[in-house]
Order: C-alpha cells, then structure tokens, then sequence
C-alpha cells in the first residue's frame, strides 16, 4: 500500500490522526497503517478514503509496472538491435537497473542484447564473454532456450571479430545443431532464430563458406516469408548481395538483391541498412557496369 500518499492525503485537509480516525477506528489503527504499514480492513480503509476524497485505487501498489516498463525498453532495444542502431540500444539498456531484471528470463533477455550491442561496439572480448556466462552458467532446467542458443551465437561472434575463426566454428556448430528444430511459439523468438541464422550466414560468408551462408541466408528469407516477418529480410538480401559480388556474379543478379534489400529496409525505416545499400550499389554500378 501507498501509505506515503494516505498521509499526504491527510496532511493537505490539515487533519490530525485523531480527527481522521473519529468514528471510524481507533487512533492506534490508523497510526499502525501510517507508521508500519499494517493496512485495517476494507472496509475501514474505505472510509478513511472517503473522509479524504482519496480514489482507493491510488494507494494499490503498481504491480507490474516496472517490469511492464522494462520490457518496453527492452522490445526496442531488440528493435535498434535489428536495425543496427547500436547507440540507441545501448542508450536504453543502461536505463535498466539490477532491480529491474530479477526475474530470470528477463536477466538473460538483458545480458544477450547487452552482450551483441557490445559486439557492434567493439568492446573487450572478456566483457562480453561475462555477459554470455550470466546466460550459459544460469542455474536454467531447459538448457536449450532461445538464449542459450543466442549466447552461443554471440561468442562465435566475438571469437569471429577477433580472428580465431576455430574457436567461433565451434560455438556456431553448437547452435546449427540446434537452430533447426526449434520451436517458435512468440513473435520475439521467430525474430531471436532469424537473428542466429543471419549471423551464422555471416560468419560462413567471412570464412569463404559462400555455399553454406548462401544456404542459411535464404533460409533466413524463407523463415521471413513464412512468418510475415519483414525484420532481418533487408540484412540477408544485403548479406547475399554482398556474397555474389564476392562469387563474381552479373551486375544484374547483384543489383536485384540490393534492390530487394532496399525495399525490405524502407519498409522497416532502416536508414542505416539504406545508406549501406546505397554505397553497395555505386561499388557494383562503378566497377560492373549495369550488365
């Protein structure tokens, strides 16, 4: 109960505990609400409420509103996330408390888009690699939830940025042994197996794996299809684009795919994937001609 709001209640008619309490309970009741928090029944605190012209609904506390909040703020984090507006992410996540993120999901929720927002930002490998362990050393039944799976993702992708590719095949392999037969059941985790699918397309198209990237980007564009997702659509035609070029295929097979991109980026006004397409474009337009 909002007690602080009763007694300012009471303060701002300039009533006294005695004088609130006349007729409707002792003194001793009332200074027990106010002092120790020991709420009197209903039916008494009605009538205090009354007396005071104070809605009872104030003095309810507001279960769920921090974590209703948090999860706000983390649905858009995950959303900056996917349209690589990294600075937006991380503005939003430091907004989120210890206090905030008690409930374990949602701990592991705020280390994995803590964790890949550090990745984009070049932070320090152990860091990120704390940040993972929080998800991966959890006391968790089902060792195979989407965060663990994303967790993997993530330190492939760190050992990926620091150039010991052995070490990233392995976490990736981890989760394509598991990617495949995951079942989504929410919007948010056909977006978290698109995010891994993606990021694996990525790694093997770094590695010159075109074949195996080529494959998993156009399960990502499958997955997008089936689901009516348009998030992550502009980023595996951008990936795949950038894929043929390195396969020296015709202009016009590697403009359809910037193309394509383009349309799925100014779907989602993603004005970073927009600028990277545009350069795209002019490299491909610049040293292929338009075929």
């Amino acid at each position: 109960m909002n007690t602080k709001r009763f007694v300012e209640a009471r303060k701002a008619l300039g009533l006294s505990q005695m004088e609130l309490a006349e007729g409707i309970c002792t003194q001793a009741t009332l200074s027990r609400f106010e002092n120790n928090g020991k709420v009197p029944n209903l039916k008494i605190l009605i009538q205090l409420c009354n007396r005071l012209n104070l809605p009872l609904d104030e003095l309810f506390p507001r279960v769920g509103v921090k974590h209703t909040e948090t999860i706000e703020k983390m649905n858009q984090a995950e959303f900056f996330l996917i349209t690589s507006e990294y600075e937006q992410a991380k503005a939003l996540l430091d907004t989120i408390s210890n206090d905030d993120i008690k409930e374990p999901g949602l701990g592991m929720r705020y280390y994995y888009l803590k964790g890949f927002v550090m990745i984009f930002q070049g932070r320090p490998v152990t860091e990120i690699l704390f940040l993972f362990d929080q998800i991966l050393l959890a006391d968790e039944p089902n060792e195979e939830n989407i965060f663990h799976l994303l967790a993997y993702t993530g330190s492939g992708m760190v050992y990926s940025r620091e150039k010991e590719q052995e070490k990233a095949e392995f976490y990736f392999n981890k989760v394509l042994e598991k990617i495949y037969t995951y079942p989504t059941t929410e919007i948010e985790d056909t977006w978290r197996v698109l995010n891994i699918v993606f990021q694996c397309g990525v790694f093997y198209s770094g590695i010159q794996e075109l074949e195996i990237s080529n494959a998993l980007l156009t399960y990502a564009v499958s997955i997008c299809s089936d689901n009516h997702v348009t998030y992550y659509l502009a980023r595996a035609a951008t990936q795949l684009a950038k894929n043929a070029i390195v396969q020296n295929k015709p202009a016009a097979v590697i403009l359809e795919l910037i193309y394509d991109a383009r349309a799925y980026s100014k779907i989602n006004k993603n004005v970073i994937a927009l600028k990277e397409l545009a350069d795209l474009e002019q490299k491909v337009l610049s040293t292929k001609g338009a075929d």
